[in-house]
Parts: C-alpha cells; structure tokens; sequence
C-alpha cells in the first residue's frame, strides 16, 4: 500500500515509517495538517494514518477535508486523545479506525493489516505493458517471467506507479525508503533504481532519469 503517516512527533514518526516500511509499504511524511491535505490532494494513497494534535489544522480538520472531496483513502486515526466524544467525532467524520497512544507495534500492524484487507482486491493487481503486479501476493511478472524484488524495490515501484508523470526527486526517494534503510544516500537511491531498472524494463516499462530533476515512470497500464 501507499501510506502517508501525519505525525508532528519525529520520533513516533520515524519508528512508524520503519515499521510500515518493513512490511514493505510505500511511505510519505507530512508533520502539518496543511502538508498532509496538499499531499492528499496531489496524491493516491491507500492509507492515512493520521494524528490529531497538529500544529496548524488539526487531523479532524484534514479528515473532513479529505471526505469533502468523496476520497476513498483509509483514515487510521492515531492520537493520545482517547475520549469517547473525540472517538465517535473521529469515526462520524468518516475514519475507519480509531487507536489512541500509547499502543504497541504489534497492535497497530495488526491494525493496518486489517485496513489492507479492506481495499478492493482487483485494485492489488495492476498490469503496465509487459509488467505484471500484484501487490496483496508480492509477486511480479515480467513478460510472464517472475522476478523477485527487495522490500526496498517493492517500495521504489510502489511509490513511482503512485505517481504517474511525476518526477520524484532523490530526496523523496530517500525519504520514502527512509525506513528501510537509516540514511539514505543518493548513491544509494541510485543503485536501487539501477537495479529495480534491471529487473522491469526488459517488459517495455521505463523509470526515465530527468537530469538534475529525478526520475519519471513511463508505462501506461493496459
């Protein structure tokens, strides 16, 4: 899945973007509400796990936001207020679930499991040209051949198929797989995309280098 954690706490926030990073989901960051609503937006995200003490619009505010624009986006609300009035407000204003801190990782994992489960399953499976995904099995085709991808690959791919004519910069890259692998370099991103390039460009998909800019998804599904 595509998941943004809206998180002002950069501790809480690091170990969360680990934990869904591990599991091999594509993660955005956003520490204001009014970050989180223009990323939301600009983009397609399965999952928003969202805080409720922001420093500017609190998290209520994003959710109306985000329901006033009909989205289908899971909302998992996680926040130290643990009222029933702000529970039902939470779930009335259209989240799916409500977990108040502090929680254990083991609780919130088998939360996003849960949320997972309730995504439509024919929108786990995408074909692009030659390119065959699906992502509730971690399997892909290429050509009909499989082929094997890294949790840190599974990401890449994940987070450019969400952003279709986008040029995703080094710097979102390295944030995105932040979790996956503590300090990010460059380099690094570079060799990931290298590799992922290897593995799905022989079915007719590109990831093109716009230089000095980032890089690019070409592939239009079929």
């Amino acid at each position: 899945m595509r998941i943004l954690v809206v998180e002002d706490d950069a501790l809480l926030a690091e170990g969360l973007v680990k934990v869904l990073s591990r599991s091999g989901h594509a993660v955005d960051h956003a520490t204001t509400g009014k970050y989180a609503d223009q990323l939301l937006r600009d983009g397609m995200f399965d999952l928003v796990v969202l805080d409720i003490g922001l420093p500017d619009i609190d998290g209520f505010e994003v959710l109306r936001r985000l329901r006033a624009r009909h989205s289908s986006t899971l909302v998992l609300v996680l926040t130290a207020r643990d009222s029933i009035e702000d529970r039902v407000h939470g779930l009335d204003l259209g989240a799916e679930d409500y977990l108040t801190k502090p929680f254990s990782v083991s609780e919130f994992e088998a939360r996003v499991r849960a949320l997972q489960r309730r995504i439509v399953p024919a929108a786990a499976k995408r074909r692009v040209g030659g390119l065959s995904i699906d992502f509730a099995g971690k399997r892909v085709r290429a050509n009909d051949k499989p082929i094997d991808l890294t949790p840190r690959e599974w990401a890449l791919l994940d987070m450019l198929l969400s952003h279709p004519g986008r040029v995703l910069s080094k710097e979102q890259i390295a944030d995105g797989l932040a979790g996956l692998e503590d300090q990010l370099t460059p380099n690094a991103v570079e060799v990931h995309v290298s590799r992922l390039r290897t593995k799905i460009e022989p079915a007719g998909v590109h990831i093109r280098t716009v230089r000095g800019f980032g890089y690019l998804w070409e592939g239009a599904d079929e």
